[in-house]
């Protein structure tokens, strides 16, 4: 199998509103928008997030969670707060050598950021 590019699908309630944070607080931009769907890339190469309408059938996605794993997280983070990107856990390191954070979009997206960096005493 050869994978040559990756894509996240996520049913919200609001598309247009975590494509507004998506794209002011991460990086993305638009490639198609429609009433039901938003899809966002980015240039780097990272996943494209598809943003669709959620059916009212359809339960929340409360444990869906994005990650991407970045650098420099400590001057993002930085960034983010002077942002006002709302934020579901702050940054911390982790013994086994991550740094994370999490932030949250108006429609509960929970989207992860990490770095790795060599434990402590290693």
């Amino acid at each position: 199998m050869n994978v040559v590019s990756t894509s996240v699908a996520v049913p919200v309630a609001d598309p247009a509103a975590s494509r507004r944070f998506l794209t002011a607080h991460l990086g993305f931009r638009e490639e198609v928008v429609t009433d039901e769907l938003v899809w966002l890339t980015r240039d780097d190469g990272a996943a494209d997030i598809m943003l669709r309408q959620r059916q009212p059938a359809e339960p929340p996605h409360l444990s869906t969670v994005v990650t991407f794993t970045v650098t420099g997280i400590i001057a993002e983070h930085a960034r983010l707060r002077r942002e006002g990107a709302a934020m579901a856990a702050p940054l911390q390191r982790s013994p086994w050598g991550e740094w994370s954070l999490r932030l949250v979009d108006p429609n509960g997206l929970e989207i992860e950021l990490v770095e790795w960096v060599a434990p402590a005493g290693a």
